[in-house]
């Protein structure tokens, strides 16, 4: 009886001590030092990036010495230095003993939450089984787990339990496994996680905080759970006033920051919590990829008390401000007022933005529980970002869904300043791999014949030639994929082939030729890739007009407009006004942070009378503009990074990269056949400077003016007796090019289209060969 009596006892005493001796792998000073360096510290940076992400960032210096980490090389004093970095900021220590056994111990993070917020821990796993199961957090105190949308794809609408849905429970957890973390633990011996805590209460709140990896995972002794008391702060209804310069209620775009004691240091929190806002729940459509959210004049935002930096701003056309504010306690509601300045009213000099390239779905945008977000979300980044005219273009994701908003007017909400039309850009499409096209104003959105996107044509020249048919504008869409040079080079023009291998402007050297296309799209993607081919085609004498996009949230999730056009109208703002201003280069690109305006040669503007000139013999012409740049004083941290960033990288278009060093000065440049001319420097304090050239023109040639790579004009084209705008080596290159597109993009036309494709190719050939040719 006593033998088994002992032998129960031993049995029921293995756990603990297969659990003390996991523990023993760990220091006294609770450094587990039984892992590899390098991949913890790997995931160490990528924890850094998920705390960025949800609004709960590494502090400054524990970052600092993160990176520092990374760039020496790694050994076992790298173990110990991670954990002494992570560890003040974990909730929870776990392990995983050998068995699979889970169990739960307090962490050195402060237990502090926000009302009716969503808040950031990381959580330690010393996992001495291996496991590679799905760690899961749980309390009796939350909800069923809340599953985020755009985190969630397979989670139905009907299914999703907002905060606002909780009985009778006032907390909420879940793992954060969103980009660039998994699902799933590693299997290595030490691991971080980081788990999201929500309170609708405010004041002290006890939460039992449990974790498993599965059933059975639980300890014996019920040691996977822990109670923690929670300081939960109040949230107070903070009521923004936004008005305009000229006193008008506005919507604006604010960055809301706090600076506040977390795990013994400095951390920045964002708010609302980027990680768990959903457009299609919440009550603003705030979206997750995104620091800044906006607001309207009345509308409001939930935040704790404390000490914040508000950023707010709408639009580069703004002068970006920052207000430090106090959010007091025991109050509930909170009034803030917000006065905009501009350092330009482009609108008020007859000159309004543009968009032709954002998207409603797809991207960084949320999957579920719809297929991205309404039309009307958008309209917010709109109106929040100062564009008078926006193109929402459905596309391949969500096709189906996105494009039941198709109406071919525009959207109802539009008014007298703002106007915005649901139109299409094939992209996502069987002729995708020659370059994606942008259809705008376009009446019918289904291709003759076709219900689904398969059956649509696999090169572009159809599509253009049916929408332009139906009283479409059309152009490419982000040029530059595929135009890199196959010999990295930046001088423009440059006479490398491209490589002809993306879904930028590639087939644009093929429908140039034959009058298919109305504009060409510059801002998102590196200037000499994009501006190249445009050069060449206008040294062949095309009179393609330019056009700026963002391809808003592909290219670009920062905002709308971050490349945009300024045109001007022949009447009343409208979208039709809009699509004529592109069609005759009534405009030019920019960030919006440079412009130059009516530009003209021997005073005839840009977009009027064709844009063209006519002279007998040799002429010397005058060329004004009126430019505009703004900088600021002092070149900040962000402004010497984005100046010294390759111009292959993003941002691709951005006036630091203009500024002439750190002064406050830019270089407006003359440019002939593509080639830069002449020069003016100008100050970039706002003013408006008239800004003259003297050009002797011998041959037929274009013309225009830049502020590289922040902003560029449409070209005028100057013919001297009759003859045509013609540099041979410029088609030349576009021959070369040519033959490599249809190297490229052959494989992948139909075969019962590859006929007609070819013909096409082969004509575009003999108008180039005939150019080189020409005597």
């Amino acid at each position: 009886m006593k033998k088994k009596l002992l032998l129960l006892f031993i049995y029921l005493l293995t756990p603990f001590l297969l659990s003390a001796q996991h523990e023993h792998h760990q220091t006294s000073s609770g450094i587990n030092q039984t892992v590899e360096p390098q991949p913890l510290l790997a995931q160490a940076l990528r924890l850094s990036e998920a705390l960025n992400f949800s609004g709960n960032a590494l502090s400054a210096p524990d970052l600092k010495r993160l990176k520092a980490l990374n760039n020496n090389s790694t050994g076992p004093e790298s173990v110990r230095a991670i954990q002494e970095i992570l560890d003040p900021y974990c909730l929870n220590i776990i392990g995983i003993n050998p068995e699979g056994r889970v169990k739960v111990d307090r962490g050195l993070a402060k237990a502090v939450l926000i009302q009716g917020g969503w808040t950031s821990f990381l959580v330690k796993i010393n996992n001495d089984a291996g496991i590679t199961a799905k760690l899961e957090a749980e309390s009796p105190n939350a909800a069923k787990p809340y599953h985020s949308p755009s985190f969630e794809p397979n989670v139905k609408k009907e299914n999703v339990v907002t905060p606002g849905q909780v009985a009778n429970r006032f907390a909420e957890i879940q793992m954060y496994t969103n980009r660039p973390l998994q699902p799933n633990l590693s299997g290595l011996k030490l691991e971080y996680a980081v788990v999201q805590i929500y309170s609708k209460d405010a004041g002290s709140r006890e939460i039992e905080i449990g974790y498993s990896i599965g059933h059975g995972s639980q300890d014996i002794g019920y040691r996977n759970t822990t109670p923690i008391l929670f300081k939960v702060k109040p949230s107070v209804k903070v009521k923004f006033h936004v008005r305009d310069d000229d006193g008008s209620p506005v919507m604006a775009s604010f960055l809301i920051t706090d600076s506040q004691e977390h795990a013994g240091g400095k951390f920045t929190g964002i708010y609302p919590l980027p990680s768990r806002r959903v457009a299609s729940t919440d009550k603003y459509p705030d979206f997750f990829f995104q620091p800044q959210i906006y607001r309207s004049d009345g509308e409001d935002v939930q935040l704790p008390p404390g000490k914040y930096s508000i950023t707010f701003t709408r639009g580069p056309e703004y002068i970006k401000e920052t207000r430090q504010v106090i959010i007091p306690e025991n109050v509930k509601e909170l009034d803030l007022s917000f006065q905009l300045k501009r350092w330009i009213k482009m609108s008020k000099l007859g000159w309004f933005s543009a968009d032709h390239h954002i998207h409603a779905a797809g991207c960084s945008h949320y999957d579920s529980p719809t297929e991205g977000v309404d039309p009307k979300d958008m309209w917010r980044q709109v109106l929040g970002e100062d564009l008078n005219m926006a193109a929402n273009l459905a596309w391949g994701p969500s096709w189906y869904h996105q494009k039941t908003f198709f109406t071919g007017k525009d959207e109802p909400y539009s008014n007298k300043k703002n106007i915005m039309r649901n139109d299409v850009e094939v992209s996502g499409f069987p002729s995708s791999h020659a370059g994606h096209i942008v259809l705008l104003r376009i009446k019918e959105d289904d291709y003759p014949g076709t219900t689904l996107i398969e059956q649509w044509p696999s090169w572009t020249a159809p599509v253009l030639s049916w929408a332009k048919n139906q009283g479409g504008v059309v152009g490419y869409a982000h040029s530059g994929w595929g135009l890199e040079p196959q010999e990295m080079v930046t001088k423009l023009p440059n006479y490398v082939i491209p490589k002809m291998d993306g879904i930028g402007a590639n087939e644009y050297v093929v429908t140039v030729t034959n009058n298919l296309v109305d504009f060409y799209s510059l801002g998102d993607t590196p200037a000499p890739w994009e501006l190249n081919m445009y050069y060449h085609t206008l040294n062949c004498g095309f009179k393609i007009r330019l056009s700026g996009e963002t391809d808003f949230p592909c290219i670009t999730d920062a905002r709308v407009g971050q490349a945009r056009s300024y045109f001007k109208t022949d009447g009343v703002l409208s979208y039709d006004q809009y699509a004529e201003a592109l069609k005759k280069g009534k405009s030019y690109v920019s960030d919006g942070k440079s412009h130059i305006m009516d530009f003209a040669v021997n005073g005839q503007q840009a977009g009027s009378n064709e844009s063209e000139l006519s002279f007998s013999g040799k002429q010397t012409v005058k060329i004004t503009a009126k430019v505009a740049a703004y900088v600021p004083l002092e070149q900040d941290e962000t402004g010497k990074k984005t100046a010294a960033t390759p111009i292959y990288k993003m941002p691709y278009w951005d006036i630091e990269r203009a500024r002439i060093g750190q002064s406050r000065k830019v270089k407006v440049e003359l440019i002939v056949n593509g080639e830069a001319v002449d020069a003016k420097e100008i100050p970039a304090n706002g003013d408006i400077n008239d800004v003259e050239f003297s050009l002797p023109i011998q041959k037929s040639s274009w013309v225009a003016t830049r502020i590289y790579p922040s902003s560029h004009s449409n070209p005028v084209f100057i013919y001297i007796d009759k003859k045509p705008v013609l540099e041979k080596k410029s088609a030349e290159w576009c021959l070369a090019a040519l033959k490599q597109c249809w190297k490229m993009k052959e494989p992948n036309i139909r075969k019962e289209e590859k006929k007609d494709a070819e013909a096409a190719y082969d004509a575009a050939a003999k108008v180039y060969q005939d150019m080189i040719n020409e005597k």
